[in-house]
């Protein structure tokens, strides 16, 4: 194969696929999306084969490339989701009239062709091509080598369910090879066939897009989560949310990898949260401070604050109020999803209005930092960035707009 002709002609297609897409009427983008459902059923079997081989040669970091029966039926389950959802082509955002009498609409209109470079996780590929059908946009995915055989399986299973209902193949393109020069191709946007790069994987992977892309990015860094502790949380509350936050999938971006919590409270809440967490075997690093309250906790160093651990470890901190909390977060944070346990409305209203991330909660667990969970019914990933989409990137997300006007003979003088 060779890769620069072959991705040439994947931007050509797309390009006349994303054509097609966008002026395709929104019930039957909705019928290809249940079919690519309705094909990942029907090829259960193969693509379970092929992740069960990219799980044997993996090297670590099973966990999120690992399907079974149960992740496979909800990867499904959210293309029908995102089926059902609203359709935003076409939608007016915005309409008004001028005193001439203009009348000026502003639409939504697909982006065009979307680059999704990502690692690790299979599901990515199901979630980006029923994303982009229904926002009208074409899309070119490259997968990482240690999820590839899966990808490609359900590449298969996307590109099956829109034939089914007389869409091109071509909407949806996956990358046959995991060689790194794809990469670099795919950032120098294929002779001007991708408008937009969508990056989803680590630190090193989103550097890399964002300093050699030619086009537009829109970035995915990584999940340093925060859940903070005020002094008026209750108690139970505070440890059912850390212990998820944490806890509940360790691998995913909105796993809190920082616990804050208030000097007031910590003497008699730091003991039992640690205790609650040690039980589900995670390993705590904390400053001078918790480890007084807490012997045994393993010291935390200067990095620990700044890295995204996806394993069973969270750093401790204490901090002085929810100023403290703030200035913690403002200066180590990767502008994700931070949370803060209060039952003082005022302190929680100084936190939201404060903390400057894509997603901010009050009594929740950061593990709802998720498409689905927000009614999207999938995601491409979470935009940590400040344009031109910020938090959950659904099909709304993934459009851009453009100005209707409606004359009656104006001309301007």
């Amino acid at each position: 194969m060779n890769l620069a002709e072959t991705l040439d002609r994947f931007g050509r297609d797309a390009r006349l696929a994303a054509a097609v897409l966008r002026t395709a009427p929104a019930d039957r983008r909705s019928a290809a999306i249940r079919a690519m459902a309705r094909r990942m059923r029907e090829r259960a079997a193969e693509i379970l084969a092929a992740n069960a081989a990219d799980v044997a040669a993996a090297a670590g970091m099973t966990d999120r490339l690992r399907l079974d029966p149960e992740r496979l039926e909800g990867i499904a389950a959210a293309l029908e989701q995102v089926a059902g959802l609203p359709d935003p082509v076409g939608a007016e955002m915005a309409r008004w009239q001028r005193p001439n009498g203009l009348d000026i609409a502003r639409v939504r209109t697909p982006i065009g062709v979307i680059g999704m470079i990502f690692e690790s996780r299979p599901n990515v590929a199901a979630d980006a091509a029923s994303i982009c059908v229904r926002s009208g946009n074409a899309l070119i995915l490259r997968g990482g080598s240690d999820a590839l055989e899966s990808c490609l399986a359900i590449h298969r299973a996307v590109a099956a369910g829109l034939e089914d209902e007389g869409l091109p193949a071509a909407c949806v393109q996956m990358v046959p090879t995991a060689d790194r020069g794809a990469v670099g191709l795919m950032l120098g946007g294929l002779g001007g066939a991708v408008d937009l790069i969508i990056p989803r994987g680590g630190r090193a992977l989103v550097e890399r897009v964002e300093r050699e892309a030619r086009v537009p990015v829109l970035g995915h860094l990584e999940g340093i989560c925060h859940t903070y502790v005020h002094s008026s949380a209750d108690w139970c509350m505070a440890r059912d949310i850390v212990v998820n936050a944490k806890m509940r999938r360790v691998s995913v971006c909105g796993a809190t990898e920082t616990l804050l919590i208030d000097r007031d409270a910590a003497p008699s809440l730091l003991p039992d949260l640690a205790r609650a967490l040690g039980e589900r075997r995670c390993v705590l690093r904390g400053d001078e401070e918790s480890r007084a309250l807490v012997p045994g906790m393993e010291p935390a160093g200067e990095d620990d604050w700044t890295t995204e651990y996806l394993a069973p470890i969270l750093s401790v901190r204490i901090v002085d109020g929810v100023a403290g909390a703030v200035d913690h977060i403002a200066r180590y944070g990767s502008g994700h999803t931070e949370a803060i346990v209060a039952e003082d409305a005022e302190a929680a209203a100084f936190f939201l209005d404060r903390v400057d991330s894509a997603i901010v909660m009050w009594n929740a667990s950061t593990q709802f930092a998720d498409g689905g969970e927000f009614g999207f019914g999938a995601e491409i990933g979470i935009a940590t960035g400040r344009l031109h989409a910020r938090g959950p990137v659904g099909p709304e997300q993934l459009t851009t707009f453009k100005y209707v006007v409606r004359g009656t003979g104006q001309t301007r003088a």
